[in-house]
């Protein structure tokens, strides 16, 4: 990855010698960064250049991320209509979500790639896995053996997809946008993947129909044909709609600007090898990567099965559905809107998290206390249980783009899509932990409720400890000064 620039001599640095601040003096003044960040103008001049056509790449990447997530989420809801239509079993449905997280499992060799290849080469590629995955569970195939493991296929190669779309996203902000459009640009770009996913909730079950369990075996029959054509319709409309992405980002993606954006953009990284040295030995690094890792992989998995977490308190699984619908789109709407805060009111991402993560305990707390209510005598409504979800989404769902960017800050100069590949990676491995724990000890969660306000309480404390720096702002405003 580098600088975004894909040869040797191109990923030299383009400050001549006295251009920069001295040698070091970015890092040995983490406080003063913070303090001049904060100071400066959000419209003091960029010695770089932005171009309009950057948020036409930002457009296709974010397109791209939204319909890598719709299609991880094609079967969740709608999964009564495919066991009907194709025979699903219950563990074929779970494992057509797990392949999203499983696709992760080589996230490393993307984040090498985007490292050395730079990012029109990886994107093509994500893209393409793209296109055979969706296109590999439309082949019309009357052998419903042979037709589900050509779906469980096409989903693992969409979840390949995933490491580029959900940690690209810094990367592609510093590559083409200004000091004060980096935030914003991350959290567009990170948040329509989660936005694909939840309106999937709204397209599956508006297009395919319910079953009807008690209709005679003839209609039974002519039900469950109808039922497969219309999901075979959502199958050739997302493969149609991915194709035509895929061929967008081919006739138009380039790999960076003509002039970098930025002094930061334009400075040279540590190599991959030296990148992951610097990162593991980082302690500062490691605090605040488990303090997004641990909450998010809890809240990651309480969602995958928060319509069994609702049942005993008597909530449908229509309605668990909208709560975690509402919960993920109110999640990138209030995160775009505080990546912009933060592009404007600059050096302030440890006083965000803070109040996201002081948010996120008290809803979630609100939760477990009132699923409690025999004991807290809490009132147990619809109201409170759709208001404490919803805002425990918005919280920890909108904190996500801010991470990415306070954790760019901390390590600079290592390339972005390493550090946000190392601390995503984490995030699914304590969500795998969770669920394989679940598999065991699915007849009674209760416990799950208080993993949540637990990890989140633990998050703000970590979060309250950590000393934070802005290492690439810091050389903006230097060398723009």
């Amino acid at each position: 990855m580098g600088s975004g620039w894909s040869s040797e001599e191109e990923r030299q640095p383009l400050l001549g010698p006295g251009l920069g601040p001295a040698p070091g003096a970015a890092w040995r003044s983490r406080g003063e960064a913070a303090a001049a960040a904060a100071a400066l103008p959000a419209a003091a001049p960029s010695p770089g250049r932005v171009y309009g056509r950057r948020w036409l790449v930002l457009l296709l990447f974010s397109l791209l991320g939204f319909v890598q997530g719709l299609v991880w989420n094609t079967w969740g809801p709608i999964q009564n209509s495919a066991r009907q239509a194709y025979g699903f079993s219950s563990w074929d449905i779970a494992l057509l979500v797990l392949w999203g997280p499983i696709g992760f499992m080589p996230c490393f060799a993307f984040m090498w790639l985007l490292d050395k290849r730079g990012l029109r080469i990886t994107v093509l590629l994500t893209s393409f896995l793209m296109v055979l995955g969706t296109g590999l569970r439309c082949i019309p195939i009357s052998d419903l053996v042979l037709k589900r493991r050509l779906i469980h296929a096409g989903q693992l190669l969409n979840g390949l997809a995933g490491p580029t779309v959900m940690n690209a996203a810094p990367f592609l902000s510093t590559t083409w946008f200004s000091a004060d459009e980096r935030a914003t640009a991350t959290a567009i770009a990170s948040m329509l993947s989660y936005l694909g996913g939840a309106c999937a909730f709204l397209v599956g079950p508006l297009v395919v129909p319910a079953p009807n369990g008690t209709a005679p075996l003839l209609a039974s029959e002519n039900s469950r044909a109808h039922i497969k054509d219309r999901i075979e319709t959502v199958l050739y409309a997302e493969f149609g709609v991915v194709c035509l992405l895929f061929s967008a980002t081919l006739a138009y993606f380039p790999p960076r600007p003509p002039l970098p954006p930025s002094v930061a953009a334009a400075s040279q990284r540590l190599s991959y090898r030296r990148s992951f040295c610097r990162l593991l030995s980082n302690l500062r690094f490691l605090m605040i990567a488990l303090a997004y890792a641990i909450p998010l992989g809890v809240f990651a998995g309480w969602s995958g099965v928060l319509d069994l977490i609702l049942t005993p308190v008597h909530v449908s699984q229509v309605d668990a559905g909208w709560i975690g619908f509402w919960s993920i789109v109110g999640g990138c709407v209030v995160g775009i809107a505080m990546a912009r805060f933060a592009d404007f009111i600059r050096g302030m991402l440890k006083l965000i998290l803070l109040l996201l993560f002081s948010g996120a305990t008290l809803s979630s707390t609100w939760f477990t206390l009132t699923c409690l209510n025999s004991i807290t005598h809490l009132p147990l409504t619809t109201v409170t249980l759709y208001a404490s979800c919803i805002l425990l989404g918005v919280f920890l769902n909108s904190s996500i783009p801010i991470f990415f960017e306070l954790f760019v800050e901390t390590v600079y100069p290592v390339p972005e899509g390493i550090t946000c590949g190392v601390v995503t990676f984490l995030s699914n491995m304590f969500m795998g932990v969770l669920l394989f724990f679940l598999t065991f000890y699915h007849t009674e969660l209760s416990w799950f409720n208080w993993c949540l306000p637990g990890s989140c309480l633990l998050s703000l404390l970590l979060i309250l400890c950590f000393r934070e720096s802005y290492d690439r702002l810091y050389l903006d405003v230097v060398v723009s000064v």
